[in-house]
Parts: structure tokens; C-alpha cells; sequence
């Protein structure tokens, strides 16, 4: 089959919707590195846009009619956007679902240490990482700690110019001899991803030690608190940890009111430092930390504001935790989604009911909006090239994922697909097909598998990504801007159920 690049279908006016798209996808990138950062940045835009919070309507028993515009978060880190249609919901909703977490370290719950003269915070990777990627690179801290009283305290460093960044050591190429002979898997132990983030001791002149308890005392809370703590500690074991770590438990009370404790209740994540950038030359692509799955989710809620004049209600469902089998409460697997739909059948005119609910999903189509392994010629012997997506050459599919024969995969009907192609080829959309890399080579998943639970029809339809899972990954500006036009062709246009 006849494959078709991107860039040489764009007219000049289309060209700059590519640009001004892919600037507004940078910034959002750059201000979501986290689920968190990535709920508030895409409720402030809904909102300007009109959408309403689910919970407020339910309170004022709003009844919904189409074209309302409704959203509903889930503890911070999922969210679930609908546009009414003028058809009941019991017909089917149209849905675009994607993930917004990412690989990257996470802080352990004790993590503060001192060892060798510098201060560490012992992390754990999240998500499928090549290991060795995280060394020797500047790092930033994103997160939040939650204090026993409730209050929130909110972390983001390293970003800014200003800031400090941090890093985790890697052995020097003079001493490498034996790490060098490991297999890849084995050359930095996931237990010694420790992040280094001070090195200073804590001094304190003996003076000002003796009135720290006392009103004349010249020192900050912070150099209090770290004073009080090495009492205590003193007191309880007979024994001081290190300086600096002392040290850096004194910045974090001064600069954040933080307590050693807090970090128990803390969700703090490890990042690449720095914002997204144009790459090449002729500023074609956009490489950044977490395309894998931001640069659908971004154009999926994009296209949801866009969509108008819809028969079939349209739903964008952006979740967490689908780097680790999308489990617990904030994963696709939960119920948040189906109660949300409940909830907003409820304030239909047909009202809610379990059947209707059961029908609505059933009678639902959905594109698993996730990203594509990019076909690289560095590498060409892990594709299958004519079954492989390339960059600059549209929206991908993927019929189905999974590893081996198949295993762990969500396999979209054909007659779904024939329903997509007409629907993409009404608007012009340029699109492709691909499998993830070749039979045997590896494999993946994605969140398609757990909507086609409900019997809903479900393919996988992102885009193509260089680099995917390392720090810094590579995306195709026309593959970006060419999935919002498919999402939104698929929202307006799609109409099809199971017979």
C-alpha cells in the first residue's frame, strides 16, 4: 500500500496550524510533567472553555442537553470530559481515552540519607525505564507532600533557570572496566538510582546551638528544626546522622515548612529537568520528556473542545497508572469512568438505569489515543517495515497490540475499522497502520483491552515516537497535528454500533 508523508499535503495556512499547535502543545507539555500538573493544566483550559464540573451540577440537579459541556476529576490524577450529544446516551458514546502518566524515578516513603558526604533521596523507577538512561543527566523534583493537618505543600524544582537541579552518579569510564562488561539490564541496579541532592554539612556555631531554644536565638526554623531533630535523635539511639543531611533538612523546613515525617505522605516524582524543544534543522519534530502518552492526550482533549454539532455524545477519558497495568484507584481499571457516565445519564431527560448504563458502553466506540513505536532506521532490524509507523507519515493504528501471538491484546473488528476509514477519509485525514516492532521482537499494552470489556468497539490510534520510555523522546509535529484532526473527525463522524 501506497504510504503518504504528512508535510506534502499542507497548504500554507495548514502549515501554521501545524506550528501554532505544536506551541501550544510544548507549553503543555512543559507545564504537565506530572498526572497532577497535567489535571490542573487541562481543567483551567476546559473551564475558559465552559466546561462544568460534574459534582457542582449534580448538587443543582442540572438537567443536560446537547452541547453541555461537562468534566469530572478523580483524586487529582484522572479526568473524564464529556460533550452531549443530541442522541440518548443509551446509543453509544464516542470516546478518546489516553494515559497521562509516564516513566520516570518516584521518592521511596524514607528516603532521606546521608552517605560518603553527600545527601541522597532513595527513589524507586516507575514505569518500563532502560535504567542507565537516569545517570548523569540533570533531574528535577515535581510533587506534592500532604502534612498531617491536610495542608498541601506542592514541589517543582529544577525547572526554572534559577533553580538547582539534581542528578544520580555514574562511575567514571576509568574505572568502568567491570560495569561495562554487565548486560545493559544490569549496568545501574534499580536500588542505586539514588537521586544526590546536597553536599553541604550543617554548621552551626556552638553559641547559637545553646540559645536555639530560646527567643535571641539568630537562627531560621529550618536550622531550629534540624537542631531539634539531632536532640531527638541523639536522645533516642545515642547516635547523629550526617551533617549534610541535616543540612538539607533544615532548607526543606525553611524553604517549604517540610518535616522529615512529611515524606510518608509525599508523591514526589523524578524528572528530566528542562522544557521540551524543537529538533532538527528544519524544527520538524519536538523532543521532550513524556510524548509517550501527552502528545495524544493533548490532542484528544483538544479535540473534544473543538467537535461540534454532535449526534453521539463525546467523552475524553485522560488516566494514571497505565505505565503499570493502569491498577488502582486512579487507573482505567477502576470504576471512576462507568460511575461518571452513570452519573451523567442521571441528569439526561432518559434518566439513568443499569440497563441503559450497559447499553451505553456496549453501543460505545472508542480510540485508545497511545503512542506508536516510530519506525527507526538505526535500528530497522527490530521492524517489520512494511507493517511499522513512520514519522511525518499521520495517525497511526494499531489493530492490535499485545506480545507473541497476540497475548494481552485488544483486536479491533474489521468492520470498526472499515467505519473509521470512512469516517477519516470524509475529512482527509492522513493515516497509517502499524504493529508494534516485529513478531517475537517484544510487545505492549495499552488501556484498549479494559473498554472492550464492556463490549464496546476499541483500536488503537496514536502517534509515532522515537525514543519512546528514555528521558527525552521524538515526535513528529505533522503526526501531532494530524491527530487532533482524526480525533475530532472521529468524534463528529463516527455512528456505528454492534448488530
Amino acid at each position: 500500500m501506497n504510504r503518504k508523508n504528512v508535510w506534502t499535503t499542507y497548504s500554507a495556512a495548514q502549515l501554521k496550524k501545524v506550528d501554532q499547535f505544536a506551541e501550544d502543545y510544548k507549553k503543555f507539555l512543559d507545564e504537565s510533567k506530572t498526572e497532577r500538573e497535567a489535571i490542573d493544566t487541562i481543567v483551567n483550559e476546559i473551564e475558559a472553555a465552559g466546561y462544568r464540573e460534574l459534582n457542582t451540577l449534580i448538587g443543582s440537579k442540572t438537567k443536560l442537553k446537547k452541547g453541555d459541556k461537562v468534566y469530572s476529576v478523580w483524586m487529582n490524577k484522572s479526568i473524564a470530559i464529556f460533550q452531549m450529544g443530541s442522541e440518548p446516551m443509551e446509543n453509544g458514546l464516542n470516546i478518546l481515552g489516553a494515559h497521562i502518566d509516564s516513566p520516570r524515578l518516584d521518592v521511596k516513603q524514607n528516603p532521606l540519607y546521608e552517605d560518603g558526604g553527600f545527601a541522597y533521596l532513595d527513589t524507586h523507577y516507575y514505569g518500563g525505564i532502560k535504567k542507565y538512561h537516569y545517570v548523569a543527566m540533570p533531574l528535577a523534583i515535581h510533587g506534592v507532600l500532604v502534612k498531617k493537618d491536610g495542608a498541601t505543600v506542592q514541589l517543582n524544582v529544577g525547572e526554572d533557570e534559577d533553580d538547582p537541579v539534581f542528578f544520580v552518579s555514574d562511575l567514571l569510564i576509568h574505572l568502568a572496566q567491570d560495569q561495562l562488561s554487565k548486560k545493559a539490564s544490569n549496568v545501574i541496579e534499580g536500588e542505586a538510582l539514588d537521586l544526590i541532592i546536597g553536599h553541604r554539612p550543617f554548621v552551626i556555631e556552638s553559641k547559637e546551638k545553646e540559645k536555639a531554644e530560646k527567643k535571641d536565638a539568630k537562627l531560621t526554623a529550618g536550622q531550629q528544626y534540624a537542631i531539634a531533630a539531632e536532640k531527638a535523635e541523639k536522645a533516642e539511639s545515642g547516635k547523629v546522622s550526617g551533617a549534610v543531611r541535616r543540612g538539607i533538612l533544615a532548607i526543606l523546613n525553611d524553604l517549604y515548612g517540610i518535616e522529615e515525617e512529611d515524606f510518608i505522605s509525599a508523591e514526589l516524582e523524578i524528572v528530566p529537568a528542562g522544557k521540551s524543544r524543537d529538533a532538527g534543522f528544519d524544527r520538524s519534530m519536538i523532543m521532550g520528556y513524556g510524548h509517550d502518552d501527552r502528545v495524544c492526550a493533548f490532542p484528544s482533549m483538544r479535540a473534544i473542545m473543538e467537535a461540534k454539532n454532535l449526534k453521539r455524545t463525546a467523552c475524553c477519558i485522560l488516566v494514571d497508572k497505565e505505565e503499570i497495568g493502569s491498577v488502582g484507584a486512579t487507573g482505567m481499571r477502576s470504576r471512576f469512568f462507568e460511575n461518571a457516565v452513570a452519573e451523567l445519564m442521571a441528569l439526561t431527560k432518559e434518566g439513568f438505569n443499569d440497563l441503559a448504563l450497559r447499553r451505553c458502553l456496549a453501543n460505545s466506540c472508542m480510540l485508545s489515543s497511545d503512542v506508536s513505536a516510530g519506525f527507526d532506521p538505526s535500528y530497522a532490524s527490530c521492524f517489520e517495515k512494511k507493517n511499522a509507523s513512520f514519522l511525518g507519515e499521520g495517525l497511526v493504528f494499531n489493530k492490535f497490540t499485545g506480545a507473541r501471538g497476540k497475548s494481552g491484546s485488544n483486536d479491533a473488528n474489521a468492520e470498526f475499522i472499515a467505519e473509521i476509514r470512512r469516517a477519516l477519509d470524509k475529512e482527509g485525514i492522513v493515516y497509517q497502520t502499524a504493529e508494534l516492532g516485529k513478531v517475537d521482537v517484544g510487545g505492549g499494552g495499552t488501556i484498549a483491552y479494559i473498554l472492550a470489556l464492556y463490549g464496546m468497539n476499541v483500536i488503537d490510534a496514536g502517534v509515532a515516537v522515537l525514543n519512546m520510555h528514555a528521558p527525552w523522546e521524538v515526535i513528529d509535529k505533522a503526526d501531532l497535528y494530524e491527530a487532533l484532526r482524526g480525533y475530532v473527525a472521529f468524534l463528529q463522524n463516527i455512528d456505528f454500533r454492534n448488530e
